[in-house]
């Protein structure tokens, strides 16, 4: 069952690249008592999500925080050397938190997980955005069709306008 507004996030564990290497950290640690604008893609280094998805969240990066949220969070079925070399190598190190879910286990439990084995690509994450509010999710955004619109920053940015007006 995929995961709706109004929902809590579950308990995981992910892995994250810092200066002293690879760390694990938990959802209780990146959502509690924060705001958080969490988007996801299938697979780092991928044309859509390196050339489309990911620079918008860069590109905007000042205009969300702007907006109340306390961390940009990036999520993908990669291993977390992948997702530290794509922070790397994205500018976004530093600004985007570059969450790896290697095993896919999150993306399984929100029911957000995607079946790319016909491209050769396996167990992956649907392309997604969310707002998250001390674990709660207050906007959830599923991609339907290949490329980003609902779940790019542009559609973030106007429902974090939203959101501050209720």
């Amino acid at each position: 069952m995929m995961i709706a507004v109004g929902d809590k996030l579950p308990q995981a564990t992910f892995k994250t690249m810092t200066a002293d290497g690879a760390k694990a950290i938990t959802t209780a640690e990146i959502f509690s008592g924060k705001k958080v604008v969490l988007f996801a893609v299938p697979g780092a280094f991928t044309p859509t999500c390196s050339n489309n998805h990911l620079p918008g969240y860069l590109d905007n990066y000042d205009a969300i925080l702007a907006r109340g949220v306390d961390t940009i969070a990036v999520i993908a079925v990669n291993d977390v050397h992948v997702m530290g070399a794509w922070a790397r190598f994205s500018g976004g190190e530093g600004k985007i938190l570059y969450l790896a879910d290697g095993n896919g286990d999150f993306v399984r439990s929100i029911g957000l997980d995607a079946d790319l084995s016909g491209g050769g690509m396996g167990l992956r994450s649907k392309r997604f955005s969310m707002i998250v509010d001390d674990g709660k999710v207050t906007a959830l955004n599923v991609e339907t069709k290949p490329g980003v619109d609902e779940s790019g920053a542009a559609h973030i940015l106007g429902q974090l306008s939203v959101l501050a007006t209720t």
